[in-house]
């Protein structure tokens, strides 16, 4: 007889539930899915995620009995190369980017899949970001350099999208366990810019705005330009600027933001209800600055957005001590420790450090092994 299905309620953390369901073959039932929303069920991005683990995995059984339920028996993480998928546009790649990061490492074969979409927009982390940061991240844990890639083919922002990018993922026998508790001290700041069917000057004008804030405590501030014209341009006009902060202690601090026309029934970031036209660019450059600077005085070894997948990557590793260092904890990470607590049977444990007000978290980790792959 097959597991019986843990019941589970409501649309929260519904990534994070369907990787960990994946990783310990655990059956889910979820009910309630937004019953007091006007638009009551599932999101036409959280079916498409649905539709990508059908892609990636053999025997995963998927069922939307009502509008309200989801019904999941996870299969084999299989991976393989020449997959493609279209994330639509109703959220970004980068929403699809971090589960399925996660899930490749435990694959069968290496995975190599091209990505159709919103490659920067200001609700999820653009793929600058997974670029530059998020990769490095997974790395420290043991995750072999060669294989390990993401290519901007093209780029594309809201509403229309546009974008596509191909993401290679190579597997692990196991996550190594970590001790990541010095953040250091910031020695260089670089950057990228892009722009989409705007004129290229947007970039220049960001760059400066910018190194005006960072070069006041800095010197080595480094920013690149990616303005891209034709079919790269995507399909709608926008322009965006990411960030990263790198440490003397190897710890990249990342910040980002992308400045379009809003989907329907949205407002992009630093816009007002009244407004139809896209922000001065030396706006943008300037308050991303400032968010940057704010990321950095919360210290701890990964930004706010990283948290959720630090203490994933934590809870996967084999069964070992691993000791890690964050700063005001997230409600995407809160809710991250929950479900790690509830599907892997691991809790962490915290002390605040009232010297630099940041918290330290240990645990020792489940074990998680990929049976597919030998290990040598």
């Amino acid at each position: 007889m097959g597991k019986t299905y843990r019941r589970l309620k409501g649309s929260q953390n519904l990534r994070q539930r369907l990787v960990l369901a994946t990783l310990s073959s655990t059956p889910i039932l979820i009910e309630n899915i937004r019953t007091d929303d006007t638009f009551s069920g599932l999101k036409e991005y959280e079916v498409s995620f649905l539709r990508l683990l059908e892609k990636i995995c053999n025997d995963c059984y998927i069922e939307i009995p009502s509008a309200t339920t989801l019904k999941y028996k996870p299969g084999i993480v299989i991976g393989g190369s020449h997959l493609y998928h279209d994330c639509g546009v109703s959220r970004s790649i980068g929403y699809f980017l971090e589960p399925l990061l996660v899930l490749a490492l435990f694959a069968k074969k290496p995975l190599t899949i091209r990505l159709k979409g919103i490659t920067n927009d200001s609700k999820d982390p653009s793929v600058d970001t997974f670029r530059s940061t998020t990769l490095p991240i997974l790395k420290l844990f043991g995750v072999p350099c060669e294989g390990l890639d993401l290519i901007i083919e093209s780029r594309g922002v809201p509403p229309n999208g546009g974008g596509e990018v191909v993401l290679a993922v190579p597997i692990v026998h196991s996550l190594n366990a970590v001790s990541w508790t010095d953040e250091g001290l910031i020695k260089r700041i670089r950057g990228v810019t892009f722009s989409a069917r705007v004129s290229s000057q947007f970039e220049n004008i960001m760059i400066h705005a910018a190194r005006g804030i960072l070069n006041l405590l800095l010197s080595d501030v480094h920013i690149f330009t990616d303005h891209r014209v034709g079919p790269q341009a995507g399909k709608s006009p926008g322009y965006g600027i990411s960030l990263v902060g790198e440490t003397t202690c190897g710890v990249f601090i990342s910040v980002d933001t992308t400045i379009c026309h809003a989907r329907a029934g949205e407002i992009c970031d630093f816009t007002d209800d009244n407004k139809t036209d896209l922000v001065p660019p030396e706006d943008v450059g300037r308050q991303i600055a400032f968010v940057l600077l704010e990321e950095i005085k919360l210290s701890g070894v990964v930004d706010s957005t990283h948290q959720g997948l630090l203490f994933l990557l934590c809870a996967l590793c084999r069964q070992d001590v691993s000791k890690i260092r964050v700063g005001k904890l997230s409600q995407h990470g809160i809710q991250t420790l929950r479900e790690i607590r509830d599907f892997l049977d691991l809790k962490f444990i915290m002390k605040t450090d009232p010297r630099t007000e940041t918290i330290i978290l240990k645990c020792i980790g489940s074990g998680m092994k990929n049976l597919s792959r030998k290990h040598s």
